[in-house]
């Protein structure tokens, strides 16, 4: 009989167990082992923008004029001038460390009680986070020895420091939660230890080795510096998904009385292969993201590639060598109650599907506009999001000492912390024309050996002020003089970083839609499945949305997960979402309806083959869900804007997709369309089938387990 890919690679590892174990254990520690020596390799500014702004900021780079990282400290006193002797001290203090320059006489505000001090870090922007320390020390002195007023510090550096703790902090809580619960989860899946470790085992090896390969790979496309999270997020999910399904259809053969052999020559074919699809559609989804003009994205989508074929690849070569080698060891160390509950769970999670099938298969057309009905709804917030590159006071909450500092100064000072940076080239920046022009703003830098001059203009009204500055200001200045004008800043690529997301995004959803209607196609040889699978898809998006909208940018609920409502959703979220979502939901799909065109390849009519596979399915895709959406909830929970936005949005969208959409609206579309679901087109026809034919006996040359 013949034998698809899945089958054949799960045999050979089943004949090579020793190669198939060392090889991946071999791998596993070359990887880290070479990717921790070369380290990873962070993008500039200017790689990290989009448009005028990060040409501005690339004409700098190219120029030498990197600008050095920014310092602001605002001394606030009860009554005007009470602030003098403080200040005198802070700056005095801040000097002496050695680790500043140019560090300007006090500018009062308004009503005189506030003053504000600028200072530049010496050295590399890139690197002040790491010398800022002793700077933070000197001025927290001060505050101690000044009580009688109020310090205020942001910028560049001790931004940065703040970001650089946090992160690893998080990093931490990140994988020092998401492990056990997965862990736990498993364990009551399986009732068993070893069966719950074997898939977390794989999954953290596999993200161990693609962090390794990721480090190596940033020296030639520089990354984001959240991008290790992204990949721990997406890596421990698949990885235990696709781990799971595969042992979860070995044991449930075991338990339906086949023998070793051929419980894992099944699971190889049916699951492997469902495992093997599903992994191929992720990547070449997540490969959408290079069309977005944004290396950030193109860090995204590398990264989330290399974990996801590292897992794929270890779930259908080292998981069948470990299961072939551990026989029925796998089922060591049972928990008496949960183990009856997992031998006996694929029978229960049957009835229990069967329960609520029901209602859905008896009456398909109401369920089917309900689940629309409330998908929509959920939806609906979506259709005023806004999006923008969140800044560092954003981020962290309005509670945090560092959007405290930025928001008091910001009152204080309008358009201080993010003012905009104009850049000047002309091929001689010296002629009067260009002289005079120049001579028209306050804060300006003229290097005359480059041939770049530099002007800083504060933006208190943020958007409205930088276009009329882009669009009148420069142009009346600068006509006629042959200079050119670049404008940077925090708002203007926050800008520049949307106006780039709203070209790129088509050319993405295009190409994601159309890659997944041809991989469904050639999967299931079924243009309606195809088209059911991206409108589902798309429901499922549109949902995650619609919440991620209401919680974080109006803030509905936000406390329920300590988080607040910021205005706006990140301006890299909705594209990362949408490609992330088309592939991962590609697990339960591709997992279920390859289970519903098994039993119907076994001559069951459509709705028994609808019933069947998912009953089959319930408890695996249970199982992965819950996993899924527990990931991606600790992710919820971390400090930055950013990772919580992913994570609320990523796990409601599961959660929504194994329910809702898997459970009730993917049986009552298929019920409805009844014999449409399985028309193969006549000139897919001639294509060999990429269905598992799976054999009665047990083949000969399996190796014995």
């Amino acid at each position: 009989m013949r034998r698809n890919l899945a089958a054949r690679i799960g045999v050979w590892s089943t004949h090579h167990r020793k190669t198939a174990v060392l090889g991946w254990l071999l791998f596993v520690v070359l990887a880290t082992g070479i990717g921790g020596a070369t380290g990873m390799v962070e993008m500039t500014n200017a790689e990290n923008g989009a448009g005028e702004s990060a040409r501005a900021e690339q004409i700098l780079l190219d120029s030498g004029l990197d600008k050095p990282a920014g310092e602001l400290v605002m001394v606030s006193a009860p009554a005007a001038g009470d602030w003098k002797p403080a200040a005198e001290t802070l700056a005095t203090a801040v000097r002496e460390t050695g680790e500043a320059q140019n560090i300007a006489p006090p500018v009062p505000s308004k009503d005189g009680k506030d003053a504000l001090i600028t200072f530049e870090m010496k050295g590399d922007a890139a690197t002040s986070s790491d010398r800022v320390q002793p700077v933070l020390d000197a001025v927290a002195a001060v505050g101690e020895h000044h009580p009688d007023v109020e310090i205020h510090q942001f910028g560049e550096a001790s931004a940065g420091k703040w970001l650089g703790d946090l992160l690893s902090e998080d990093f931490r809580k990140a994988e020092f939660t998401a492990v056990p619960l997965a862990l736990g989860i498993l364990v009551v899946a399986f009732g068993a230890i070893v069966a719950a470790l074997l898939p977390v085992g794989l999954a953290l090896t596999a993200c161990m080795a693609a962090f390794g390969l990721l480090s190596i790979a940033s020296h030639q496309l520089h990354l984001f510096q959240t991008t290790y999270s992204v990949m721990f997020l997406m890596g421990f999910a698949v990885g235990v998904d696709y781990c799971l399904f595969y042992l979860r259809r070995e044991r449930d053969e075991r338990a339906a009385g086949r023998d070793a052999e051929t419980a894992l020559r099944i699971a190889a074919a049916t699951s492997g292969r469902a495992v093997l699809v599903s992994g191929l559609t992720v990547m070449v989804a997540m490969g959408g993201m290079f069309l977005s003009g944004l290396l950030l994205f193109k860090g995204f989508a590398l990264a989330t590639i290399i974990v996801v074929f590292i897992a794929m690849l270890g779930s259908v070569t080292v998981l069948p060598a470990l299961l072939s080698w551990l026989g029925d060891r796998v089922d060591a160390g049972r928990i008496p109650l949960l183990n009856r509950r997992a031998k006996h769970g694929h029978a229960g999670s049957g009835r229990i599907t069967g329960r609520l099938l029901g209602p859905v298969l008896a009456r398909p057309r109401t369920f089917a506009v309900a689940a629309v009905v409330l998908l929509l709804a959920l939806a609906a917030p979506a259709l005023g999001m806004k999006t923008e590159s969140l800044g560092l006071e954003k981020q962290f909450g309005s509670d945090a000492q560092l959007s405290i500092a930025y928001n008091r100064i910001t009152d204080s000072f309008p358009g201080g912390p993010a003012p905009a940076l104009v850049v000047v080239t002309a091929p001689d920046i010296t002629t009067p024309g260009v002289t005079k022009a120049l001579g028209d703003f306050d804060d300006v830098t003229v290097h005359r050996d480059k041939n770049v001059a530099e002007i800083e203009i504060p933006l208190p009204k943020g958007k409205a002020d930088l276009t009329e500055l882009r669009e009148k200001t420069l142009p009346a200045a600068f006509d006629g003089t042959g200079a050119r004008t670049h404008v940077t800043g925090e708002t203007a690529g926050s800008v520049d970083f949307n106006d780039q997301l709203r070209r790129g995004i088509v050319p993405v959803f295009a190409f994601i839609t159309a890659v997944t209607f041809l991989l469904m196609l050639f999967c299931f040889r079924s243009y309606v499945i195809a088209v059911t699978s991206i409108v589902l898809n798309l429901l499922s998006v549109a949902a995650s949305y619609g919440v991620m909208t209401a919680v974080f940018q109006h803030g509905w609920g936000a406390s329920l997960i300590g988080s607040e409502g910021v205005g706006a959703i990140e301006a890299w979220m909705p594209l990362f979402v949408l490609v992330v979502l088309f592939g991962l939901s590609m697990d339960y799909h591709v997992f279920v309806v390859s289970r519903i065109r098994e039993a119907r390849g076994g001559g069951l009519d459509n709705r028994s083959a609808i019933e069947t596979g998912l009953r089959r399915t319930a408890g695996a895709v249970t199982g992965a869900a819950a996993i899924m959406v527990a990931v991606f909830a600790v992710f919820g929970t971390l400090s930055m804007q950013d990772m919580q936005q992913m994570g609320v949005g990523l796990a409601v969208a599961v959660l929504l997709d194994a329910t809702v959409v898997r459970m009730v609206l993917l049986p009552s579309v298929m019920l409805l369309l009844g014999e449409r679901n399985w028309r193969t087109p006549r000139g897919l026809s001639r294509f060999p089938s990429l269905e598992h034919e799976e054999p009665a006996e047990p083949v000969r040359d399996t190796v014995r387990v």
